[in-house]
């Protein structure tokens, strides 16, 4: 594993003093790190990757210094429009050094939704003319980070370094907060949730943990798993999953189970949600103030005021956030029992940090459940 230390300190030798970027759970004890060697003004946690090469490249403009852009390799999708059209060597020509955890290695095992994006990772730096190199844990890095920096000057463009599993992990997971004044796990909100729609409703669930709670919540209950759809991968794109579900089943409930860091990644969907006009969705993040499950880097969610936000983006909203079991079997039961609502509605429900330490791994058959899902909602033709 890297030594952080001489890792951060080759970065201020050469003079990476700024760095933004979305938290990794391959970068780990890095966005770990960083947080107590860099300043609330020298790193930024930006709400997607884009975002961080945005905010990369106006540093760089402002101070002609090089900065450093992390994230997990399924975010080169949200990096990769600026990365082409504003720091490209025929555009605006800014340099960057850009960390990625590389999810998905072919010569490394991973889950389904990382394998495709592992693959494809070096090519797609390769196809936008960026050089790469992969991470030595010899030399605790500063070799690549040397080139990297150097090339980025020389070029006076991106760079990329690859860190491949176990290099920068802290390999620990954060369990249930017992001491946090919140009242609610994650788990007992979702159950709370489940306990109290419909059970013909439709739940999406977001990337992490969200979707391994409500599979393991929907087995202790004893429920079928034919209404869930468990977003895996897509980080960001939940609500709007959930927004088409809803359109093409006006007739069911459409519950969605967002995370804040999720939720904050596209926030843009929750002003379309909101004007849909779709009055059988149900929004809610479960916030927890972190992004949990890539190793608990704090995000802005407990800072910001998504109830405020969802009714001035034309959500159906009853007060600022809940806390409690009765709090989300109340509102659930007031919004489910209203039948003249024209909109959607939003629930901001604030939770502990953590898992438990026994919650097994998700290991599903997602074509299966998407099968099971469609089959469950989608009209039966009749044939002639």
């Amino acid at each position: 594993m890297i030594q952080q230390k001489t890792f951060f300190n080759k970065m201020r030798e050469l003079g990476i003093n700024f760095l933004t970027g979305v938290p990794d759970s391959l970068l780990n004890e890095f966005c770990l790190y960083a947080q107590t060697k860099y300043s609330s003004h020298e790193h930024i946690i930006a709400a997607n990757e884009g975002n961080a090469v945005a905010i990369a490249s106006g540093y760089n403009l402002a101070s002609g210094e090089i900065p450093l852009v992390y994230m997990q390799n399924s975010g080169i999708g949200n990096s990769m429009n600026p990365l082409l059209s504003l720091t490209n060597k025929e555009v605006y020509s800014i340099p960057m050094v850009l960390l990625i955890g590389w999810r998905g290695n072919p010569d490394e095992g991973d889950w389904a939704q990382h394998k495709q994006q592992g693959i494809l990772t070096p090519i797609l730096m390769e196809n936008m003319n960026i050089p790469h190199r992969t991470i030595s844990s010899a030399n605790d890095g500063v070799d690549e980070l040397d080139w990297a920096y150097k090339t980025a000057q020389r070029l006076n463009s991106p760079v990329a370094i690859f860190a491949s599993k176990g290099q920068f992990e802290q390999g620990k997971k954060n369990r249930i907060e017992e001491s946090d004044v919140l009242e609610l796990s994650r788990e007992q909100a979702i159950t709370a949730v489940v306990q109290s729609i419909p059970s013909d409703a439709i739940v999406v669930a977001t990337t992490g943990r969200a979707s391994r709670e409500l599979y393991e919540v929907r087995e202790a209950l004893g429920d079928s798993h034919e209404n869930d759809f468990l977003n895996v991968g897509a980080m960001g794109h939940t609500s709007q999953i959930a927004l088409g579900l809803a359109i093409a089943s006006p007739k069911r409930k459409v519950i969605c189970l967002d995370g804040d860091a999720a939720l904050l990644m596209h926030m843009g969907g929750m002003a379309i949600s909101g004007n849909s006009a779709v009055s059988n969705l149900i929004h809610i993040v479960l916030n927890n103030g972190v992004h949990e499950s890539v190793g608990g880097q704090p995000s802005v969610g407990f800072k910001v005021d998504f109830t405020s936000i969802a009714n001035a983006s034309g959500f159906n909203t009853q007060q600022s956030s809940i806390v409690s079991k009765d709090e989300i079997e109340r509102v659930l039961k007031s919004i489910l029992n209203n039948n003249s609502l024209s909109a959607p509605s939003f629930i901001d429900i604030h939770i502990k940090k953590g898992m438990r330490a026994d919650m097994p791994p998700l290991k599903v058959d997602h074509k299966e459940l998407k099968n099971k899902l469609t089959e469950s909602i989608r009209p039966k033709k009749n044939h002639i």
